[in-house]
């Protein structure tokens, strides 16, 4: 509440942008921007990004956005009933098929998105509904499902960047994408070189602490099973222990990045699943 006498004009911008709208809903930011030039710059900073997000960390404010045939809708959360709550529809702004456009990665409200009858890859704000086709003539942002790995970020520059891990014909090749500059390269992948196989399956990237994590496991009991860390500044691979996780059956691993802290539900079994959940810290 503003005390007597004081009116909004007489708060300085930066107290409205950082101390009011990072409050706000992202759909009444994306409003905000056409404001002013200056009000523009302030809310496309990584600095607003970053404050904004952590406000929607808290439990009234989650929403999850589902993917349904030809509709695509953001429900809230009720977490005493474990339900969703109402909804509202998002509208694709680009051209898709039915159960075409499966979420492979996501950061901050952005998605990294695949369309499965072109093989495409996009990133895709569904608050603003921006959107960048990320594929190129020299055959660079195609991703192949079972074979490809997706992994968004954000490095030391805050600049925006998808890692994409492919495996063709027996090669495997790393590429990083910058939604600054705009434009895909190449990286080594410098780790075992028998991760490229078809019988490892990658999991898609999380983010957390400078690093991407990436689970790997081998495609039948008693299979490898490992971690692969991608330092996002330094751009170099290293792996680290799965948890020990009974190898009497398939094991698949899904990470979760909550409060900056890295966790991973580990599943093993053939007909019954163990689901155990894992805390990871350091090399393991």
């Amino acid at each position: 509440m503003l005390n007597e006498g004081i009116t909004m004009a007489d708060l300085p911008v930066h107290t409205i942008v950082f101390e009011i709208l990072t409050r706000v809903p992202a759909k009444d930011v994306g409003r905000s921007k056409s404001v002013c030039k200056q009000w523009y710059a302030l809310l496309s900073t990584q600095d607003f990004v970053r404050i904004h997000c952590s406000h929607s960390l808290v439990s009234s404010n989650q929403r999850v956005l589902l993917i349904d045939d030809l509709t695509c809708s953001v429900h809230t959360i009720i977490f005493q009933s474990n339900d969703y709550g109402p909804s509202s529809i998002v509208t694709f702004p680009f051209h898709h098929h039915n159960n075409d456009v499966p979420i492979l990665s996501h950061l901050n409200g952005l998605l990294c998105v695949c369309l499965n009858h072109t093989y495409e890859l996009l990133l895709w704000n569904p608050t603003t509904t921006a959107f960048k086709h990320l594929s190129t003539p020299d055959s660079h942002g195609f991703y192949i499902n079972n074979l490809d790995a997706i992994g968004l970020y954000v490095d030391a520059d805050d600049d925006y960047k998808v890692l994409h891990i492919t495996r063709r014909s027996g090669v495997l090749g790393v590429y990083v994408y910058s939604r600054e500059v705009d434009y895909w390269r190449n990286i080594p992948f410098i780790t075992r070189q028998e991760y490229l196989s078809p019988h490892f399956n990658w999991s898609a990237g999380t983010f957390c602490g400078g690093t991407l994590y990436f689970t790997v496991c081998e495609c039948w009991v008693g299979g490898t099973n490992v971690v692969i860390c991608f330092d996002v500044n330094s751009e170099q691979f290293k792996e680290i222990s799965f948890p020990p996780v009974p190898s009497t059956g398939m094991v698949q691993g899904v990470l979760v990045n909550v409060k900056n802290e890295l966790h991973m539900f580990a599943s093993t079994g053939m007909f019954e699943m163990t689901i155990d959940l894992w805390t990871l810290q350091g090399d393991y």
